[in-house]
């Protein structure tokens, strides 16, 4: 018989991708405070954090459910010169 492969798909957003979105919308615009908060509050690294943050914002299901913000991460990523969210 063939081989089953397993892929992954966003599909449906899950409380913690949720979670993550909400974190990022009242984050710490500090950078060290923000990482103290990631990995206390989320209890992530910030690099992980931030690999599952741009998941997110190419997600229609986040961009569904959190317009304003992923909007506004969209626009900052794709902005040179404007650093990090």
């Amino acid at each position: 018989m063939g081989r089953m492969v397993m892929t992954y798909s966003l599909g449906m957003l899950t409380n913690s991708d949720l979670n993550l979105l909400d974190f990022e919308a009242r984050a710490p615009r500090s950078l060290g405070a923000k990482e103290e908060a990631i990995r206390r509050e989320l209890g992530l690294t910030p690099v992980r954090y931030f690999q599952r943050l741009n998941m997110l914002i190419d997600d229609p299901d986040a961009l569904a459910a959190r317009p304003q913000l992923v909007r506004r991460l969209q626009r900052v990523r794709d902005t040179p010169d404007e650093g990090t969210y």
